[in-house]
């Protein structure tokens, strides 16, 4: 499977695009402010065509780009309904199940907290491994901000209930794992889940 993440804009936002192979088509995930250059000149390096541009959520730091870069290559935007507004662009709906595109099964799991529309997107890869994209819900050592009781039941019921070698590409900073998190994370001393 390839993944390809470039971080972008003044947050510093990390865009994903995931394909089943190069010369494939492939998915775009959270094209934030100043994105649609990095994006293109990634789909040209590994011959990869968007089929789908989906959003963890509704800021601008990882939808800025995303209804400019749909329209430009004839796809849909797709982000979950409770951040249409805060999106600030057309979307269509996007909720909690499993979605087929570009080759890829992708889970969409609803994860409030951050914002009342995240998600995360669940990806088992060809080769076995489990890839999470969770947006600002779950970074290295830290977690979003918002609503912090919902975010904790969100962390809690969807994240901390991952196989331990799932590994986590947040929305800003370095790649971790969900077990790493759980042992190390000084955030999620209240979202611990009995296993």
């Amino acid at each position: 499977m390839l993944v390809a993440g470039f971080a972008t804009g003044a947050f510093r936002a990390n865009c994903y695009l995931l394909a089943a192979a190069r010369d494939r088509p492939c998915v775009i995930v959270d094209p934030g402010q100043e994105a649609a250059g990095s994006v293109e000149d990634a789909l040209r390096e590994h011959g990869l065509t968007p089929e789908a541009v989906l959003a963890t959520h509704g800021h601008p730091d990882h939808v800025a780009c995303a209804g400019a870069l749909a329209r430009a290559h004839g796809v849909p935007f797709r982000l979950h309904p409770a951040d249409h507004e805060l999106a600030g662009t057309p979307a269509e709906p996007l909720g909690p199940g499993v979605i087929e595109v570009a080759g890829l099964r992708i889970i969409v799991d609803h994860v409030p907290g951050h914002t009342a529309g995240s998600v995360v997107f669940r990806l088992q890869t060809p080769e076995g491994g489990r890839l999470a994209l969770t947006g600002d819900t779950l970074f290295a050592g830290s977690i979003g901000r918002g609503d912090r009781e919902t975010l904790v039941e969100s962390l809690r019921d969807k994240l901390l209930t991952l196989p331990d070698d799932t590994v986590v590409l947040p929305g800003h900073g370095g790649p971790t794992t969900i077990g790493r998190e759980r042992v190390s994370n000084p955030f999620l001393g209240g979202a611990a889940v009995s296993r």
